[in-house]
Protein backbone atom coordinates (compact mmCIF):
# COMPACT_ATOMS: atom_id res chain seq x y z
CA UNK A 1 0.00 0.00 0.00
CA UNK A 2 2.54 2.69 1.39
CA UNK A 3 4.15 2.40 -2.96
CA UNK A 4 0.67 3.90 -3.61
CA UNK A 5 1.28 7.38 -1.74
CA UNK A 6 3.79 9.35 -3.75
CA UNK A 7 1.68 10.63 -5.96
CA UNK A 8 -0.92 11.54 -3.05
CA UNK A 9 1.93 13.69 -1.24
CA UNK A 10 4.02 15.00 -3.74
CA UNK A 11 3.78 18.42 -1.70
CA UNK A 12 3.88 17.00 1.85
CA UNK A 13 7.80 17.24 2.55
CA UNK A 14 8.05 13.38 1.88
CA UNK A 15 11.77 13.89 1.18
CA UNK A 16 13.96 12.56 -1.32
CA UNK A 17 14.55 8.99 -0.27
CA UNK A 18 11.11 8.07 -0.20
CA UNK A 19 9.70 9.88 -3.11
CA UNK A 20 11.97 8.15 -5.18
CA UNK A 21 11.46 4.43 -3.19
CA UNK A 22 7.60 5.11 -3.51
CA UNK A 23 8.09 6.17 -7.38
CA UNK A 24 10.06 3.65 -8.25
CA UNK A 25 7.96 0.81 -6.43
CA UNK A 26 5.01 1.95 -8.28
CA UNK A 27 6.82 1.23 -11.92
CA UNK A 28 8.00 -2.04 -10.93
CA UNK A 29 6.94 -5.27 -11.15
CA UNK A 30 6.20 -7.63 -8.02
CA UNK A 31 9.37 -9.71 -7.94
CA UNK A 32 11.15 -6.17 -7.69
CA UNK A 33 9.01 -4.35 -5.79
CA UNK A 34 9.10 -7.29 -2.92
CA UNK A 35 13.33 -6.78 -3.16
CA UNK A 36 13.45 -3.34 -2.40
CA UNK A 37 11.16 -3.72 0.67
CA UNK A 38 13.28 -6.50 1.97
CA UNK A 39 16.67 -4.50 1.27
CA UNK A 40 14.79 -1.32 3.03
CA UNK A 41 14.11 -3.49 5.85
CA UNK A 42 17.35 -5.41 6.15
CA UNK A 43 19.12 -1.83 6.39
CA UNK A 44 16.83 -1.11 9.22
CA UNK A 45 16.81 -4.25 11.28
CA UNK A 46 21.44 -3.71 11.15
CA UNK A 47 20.81 -0.18 11.79
CA UNK A 48 18.56 -0.15 14.65
CA UNK A 49 19.72 -2.82 17.46
CA UNK A 50 18.28 -0.97 20.33
CA UNK A 51 16.31 -4.01 22.06
CA UNK A 52 13.95 -1.27 23.57
CA UNK A 53 12.71 -1.00 20.02
CA UNK A 54 10.36 -4.08 19.76
CA UNK A 55 7.39 -2.63 17.55
CA UNK A 56 7.26 -0.41 14.26
CA UNK A 57 3.25 -0.57 13.51
CA UNK A 58 1.22 3.02 13.40
CA UNK A 59 -0.58 1.58 16.72
CA UNK A 60 -3.99 1.53 17.88
CA UNK A 61 -6.48 3.26 20.44
CA UNK A 62 -9.52 2.50 21.67
CA UNK A 63 -11.88 2.15 24.71
CA UNK A 64 -10.80 -1.75 24.80
CA UNK A 65 -7.47 -1.51 27.01
CA UNK A 66 -6.00 -4.74 27.65
CA UNK A 67 -4.25 -5.43 30.86
CA UNK A 68 -0.53 -4.94 30.86
CA UNK A 69 2.42 -5.66 32.79
CA UNK A 70 4.67 -2.46 33.52
CA UNK A 71 6.96 -3.76 31.08
CA UNK A 72 5.21 -3.43 28.26
CA UNK A 73 2.82 -0.36 29.22
CA UNK A 74 5.30 1.56 27.45
CA UNK A 75 4.19 0.06 24.28
CA UNK A 76 1.26 0.16 25.03
CA UNK A 77 -0.66 1.57 21.60
CA UNK A 78 1.49 -0.72 19.59
CA UNK A 79 0.44 -3.58 21.46
CA UNK A 80 -3.02 -2.69 20.86
CA UNK A 81 -3.15 -3.00 17.36
CA UNK A 82 -1.96 -6.99 17.88
CA UNK A 83 -4.46 -7.18 20.37
CA UNK A 84 -7.40 -5.18 18.09
CA UNK A 85 -6.24 -7.85 15.38
CA UNK A 86 -6.76 -11.03 17.27
CA UNK A 87 -9.17 -10.15 20.31
CA UNK A 88 -11.81 -12.27 18.70
CA UNK A 89 -10.32 -15.48 18.87
CA UNK A 90 -8.62 -18.00 21.31
CA UNK A 91 -4.98 -18.79 21.11
CA UNK A 92 -5.21 -21.16 24.33
CA UNK A 93 -3.27 -24.32 23.35
CA UNK A 94 -3.27 -23.17 19.27
CA UNK A 95 -0.39 -23.64 17.14
CA UNK A 96 -0.54 -20.01 15.80
CA UNK A 97 1.96 -18.63 13.17
CA UNK A 98 2.79 -14.90 12.49
CA UNK A 99 3.82 -13.92 8.88
CA UNK A 100 5.60 -10.71 8.95
CA UNK A 101 7.19 -10.15 12.49
CA UNK A 102 9.42 -7.36 12.22
CA UNK A 103 11.12 -7.28 15.54
CA UNK A 104 9.12 -9.45 17.35
CA UNK A 105 7.45 -7.44 19.57
CA UNK A 106 4.06 -8.59 19.03
CA UNK A 107 5.13 -12.41 18.55
CA UNK A 108 6.72 -11.94 22.19
CA UNK A 109 3.56 -10.09 24.07
CA UNK A 110 1.76 -12.83 22.25
CA UNK A 111 3.35 -15.72 23.05
CA UNK A 112 3.76 -14.46 26.82
CA UNK A 113 0.42 -13.32 27.47
CA UNK A 114 -2.28 -15.56 25.42
CA UNK A 115 -0.89 -18.85 26.05
CA UNK A 116 -0.36 -20.27 22.65
CA UNK A 117 1.10 -24.14 22.44
CA UNK A 118 3.67 -22.43 19.82
CA UNK A 119 3.90 -19.13 18.02
CA UNK A 120 6.23 -19.35 15.00
CA UNK A 121 7.06 -15.89 13.42
CA UNK A 122 8.17 -15.38 10.14
CA UNK A 123 9.71 -12.56 8.61
CA UNK A 124 11.38 -11.71 5.67
CA UNK A 125 14.31 -9.84 6.87
CA UNK A 126 17.74 -12.39 8.42
CA UNK A 127 18.66 -9.33 10.43
CA UNK A 128 15.39 -9.10 11.97
CA UNK A 129 14.79 -12.52 12.60
CA UNK A 130 18.43 -13.03 14.08
CA UNK A 131 17.79 -9.99 16.45
CA UNK A 132 14.55 -11.85 17.34
CA UNK A 133 16.41 -15.04 18.44
CA UNK A 134 18.36 -13.51 20.73
CA UNK A 135 16.27 -10.61 22.49
CA UNK A 136 13.50 -13.85 22.82
CA UNK A 137 15.66 -16.65 23.50
CA UNK A 138 13.73 -16.87 26.99
CA UNK A 139 10.33 -17.23 25.44
CA UNK A 140 10.33 -21.30 25.11
CA UNK A 141 6.73 -21.35 23.54
CA UNK A 142 8.29 -18.52 20.29
CA UNK A 143 10.58 -19.36 17.72
CA UNK A 144 11.30 -17.15 14.01
CA UNK A 145 12.59 -18.10 10.94
CA UNK A 146 13.10 -16.18 7.99
CA UNK A 147 10.57 -17.01 5.21
CA UNK A 148 9.00 -15.22 1.93
CA UNK A 149 5.33 -14.76 2.90
CA UNK A 150 4.84 -15.66 -0.70
CA UNK A 151 6.35 -19.12 0.15
CA UNK A 152 6.33 -19.85 3.46
CA UNK A 153 8.75 -22.84 4.14
CA UNK A 154 6.05 -24.58 6.00
CA UNK A 155 4.12 -27.54 6.09
CA UNK A 156 0.38 -27.70 5.01
CA UNK A 157 -2.33 -27.91 7.42
CA UNK A 158 0.18 -26.81 10.17
CA UNK A 159 -1.57 -23.58 12.01
CA UNK A 160 -4.92 -23.10 14.11
CA UNK A 161 -4.38 -19.79 13.88
CA UNK A 162 -2.36 -17.11 11.42
CA UNK A 163 -1.93 -13.99 11.91
CA UNK A 164 -0.22 -10.41 9.54
CA UNK A 165 0.01 -7.30 11.33
CA UNK A 166 0.87 -4.05 8.96
CA UNK A 167 2.69 -6.24 6.77
CA UNK A 168 1.14 -7.20 3.73
CA UNK A 169 0.91 -3.97 1.62
CA UNK A 170 4.88 -4.72 1.37
CA UNK A 171 4.28 -8.13 -0.73
CA UNK A 172 5.09 -8.36 -4.23
CA UNK A 173 1.80 -10.95 -4.81
CA UNK A 174 -0.55 -10.35 -2.32
CA UNK A 175 -2.64 -13.51 -3.94
CA UNK A 176 0.41 -15.95 -3.62
CA UNK A 177 0.42 -14.65 0.18
CA UNK A 178 -3.19 -15.70 0.60
CA UNK A 179 -2.58 -19.26 -0.90
CA UNK A 180 0.38 -19.92 1.15
CA UNK A 181 -2.12 -18.67 4.66
CA UNK A 182 -4.70 -20.67 3.12
CA UNK A 183 -2.54 -23.80 2.46
CA UNK A 184 -0.51 -23.80 6.18
CA UNK A 185 -3.72 -23.30 8.33
CA UNK A 186 -5.77 -26.66 9.07
CA UNK A 187 -9.67 -27.09 8.31
CA UNK A 188 -11.52 -24.42 10.58
CA UNK A 189 -8.31 -22.12 11.08
CA UNK A 190 -8.51 -18.54 11.66
CA UNK A 191 -6.87 -15.69 9.59
CA UNK A 192 -6.46 -12.51 11.18
CA UNK A 193 -5.09 -9.55 9.03
CA UNK A 194 -4.91 -5.87 9.45
CA UNK A 195 -3.15 -3.18 7.35
CA UNK A 196 -3.64 0.05 5.16
CA UNK A 197 -5.14 0.43 1.85
CA UNK A 198 -6.42 2.39 -0.75
CA UNK A 199 -10.97 1.85 -1.36
CA UNK A 200 -10.21 -0.18 -4.51
CA UNK A 201 -7.35 -2.14 -3.85
CA UNK A 202 -9.54 -2.72 -0.26
CA UNK A 203 -12.24 -3.84 -2.41
CA UNK A 204 -10.26 -5.79 -5.00
CA UNK A 205 -8.31 -7.42 -1.47
CA UNK A 206 -11.94 -8.34 0.27
CA UNK A 207 -12.42 -9.97 -3.24
CA UNK A 208 -9.14 -12.25 -2.93
CA UNK A 209 -9.96 -13.35 -0.03
CA UNK A 210 -13.36 -15.39 -0.96
CA UNK A 211 -11.90 -16.30 -3.58
CA UNK A 212 -8.40 -17.92 -1.99
CA UNK A 213 -11.79 -20.01 0.14
CA UNK A 214 -11.91 -17.85 3.12
CA UNK A 215 -14.77 -17.26 4.50
CA UNK A 216 -15.14 -13.41 6.06
CA UNK A 217 -16.55 -13.67 10.03
CA UNK A 218 -16.29 -9.88 10.62
CA UNK A 219 -14.41 -6.91 8.86
CA UNK A 220 -14.18 -3.06 9.97
CA UNK A 221 -12.61 0.04 8.96
CA UNK A 222 -10.30 1.03 11.81
CA UNK A 223 -8.49 4.11 10.84
CA UNK A 224 -9.41 6.74 12.82
CA UNK A 225 -8.43 4.65 15.78
CA UNK A 226 -4.81 4.04 14.03
CA UNK A 227 -4.93 8.12 13.57
CA UNK A 228 -5.32 8.46 16.91
CA UNK A 229 -2.81 6.52 17.98
CA UNK A 230 -0.29 8.23 15.62
CA UNK A 231 -1.33 11.57 17.02
CA UNK A 232 -0.78 10.19 20.68
CA UNK A 233 2.98 8.74 19.68
CA UNK A 234 3.54 12.03 17.47
CA UNK A 235 6.23 13.47 19.78
CA UNK A 236 7.94 10.21 20.97
CA UNK A 237 8.39 9.28 16.90
CA UNK A 238 9.93 12.23 15.89
CA UNK A 239 12.31 11.96 18.74
CA UNK A 240 13.20 8.44 17.99
CA UNK A 241 13.73 9.65 14.37
CA UNK A 242 15.83 12.84 15.50
CA UNK A 243 18.21 9.99 17.33
CA UNK A 244 18.80 7.36 15.25
CA UNK A 245 18.41 8.91 11.36
CA UNK A 246 20.70 11.25 9.47
CA UNK A 247 19.32 14.61 9.30
CA UNK A 248 18.91 13.69 5.26
CA UNK A 249 16.85 10.67 6.21
CA UNK A 250 14.96 12.57 8.70
CA UNK A 251 11.45 13.37 5.86
CA UNK A 252 12.24 10.15 4.73
CA UNK A 253 11.82 8.08 8.04
CA UNK A 254 9.26 10.28 9.30
CA UNK A 255 6.91 9.19 5.88
CA UNK A 256 7.67 5.94 6.42
CA UNK A 257 6.73 6.32 10.21
CA UNK A 258 3.57 7.66 9.28
CA UNK A 259 4.41 10.82 11.47
CA UNK A 260 1.77 13.60 11.43
CA UNK A 261 2.08 15.91 8.14
CA UNK A 262 3.20 13.55 5.81
CA UNK A 263 1.98 11.51 2.75
CA UNK A 264 0.64 8.67 4.69
CA UNK A 265 -0.75 10.42 7.58
CA UNK A 266 -2.76 12.58 5.63
CA UNK A 267 -3.51 10.07 3.02
CA UNK A 268 -5.09 8.58 6.39
CA UNK A 269 -7.08 11.74 7.87
CA UNK A 270 -8.62 12.40 3.80
CA UNK A 271 -9.90 8.87 3.42
CA UNK A 272 -7.84 8.21 0.12
CA UNK A 273 -6.18 5.44 2.46
CA UNK A 274 -7.79 3.68 5.07
CA UNK A 275 -6.80 1.12 7.57
CA UNK A 276 -8.90 -2.27 7.47
CA UNK A 277 -9.44 -5.34 10.07
CA UNK A 278 -10.35 -8.53 8.72
CA UNK A 279 -11.19 -12.04 10.83
CA UNK A 280 -11.38 -15.05 8.29
CA UNK A 281 -12.01 -18.65 8.68
CA UNK A 282 -10.86 -21.45 6.05
CA UNK A 283 -13.31 -23.84 5.59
Amino acid sequence: MLCQVEGIGANLGMGIPARVFYTVMRLSPPWVRSRMWKVLYQRMASSQDDPEFKFMNYGFKDDSRPQLSQEDEPNRLFIQLYHMNIRDISLNGKDVLEVGSGRGGGADWISRTMNPKSLVAVDYSEQAVLRCIDWYASQKNLSFIEGNAEKLPLEGESFDVVYNVESSHCYGDVQAFLHEVFRVLRSGGKFCWTDMRDPQTMQEMHDQFTKTGFQIECKSDVTNNVIDALNEIDESRRGMIRKSAPASLRKSFETFGGVPGTAVYEALKSGRIGYFRYLLTKP
